[in-house]
């Protein structure tokens, strides 16, 4: 029961911390009367892509050493 309390605790301060920082508005967009009330979310997006490069990599050359003894 306390892992779940818990669990529900991180949850909303996780909602609140992405409210505070921005990256989602919750708006409500129909009055709560005999209905039930109507929220609009809006979310941060965010695009991913990829582009080729270059990189010039070292080598590593490894000797190995004699039979010393």
């Amino acid at each position: 029961m306390r892992t779940l309390l818990a669990l529900i605790g991180v949850i909303a301060l996780i909602v609140v911390a992405l409210m505070y920082f921005g990256l989602v508005n919750i708006d409500q967009t129909r009055p709560a009367m005999v209905q039930a009330p109507q929220f609009k979310a809006d979310v941060a997006r965010v695009s991913v892509g990829t582009e080729n490069k270059t990189v010039a990599v070292p080598t590593v050359n490894v000797e190995k050493p004699g039979n010393a003894q």
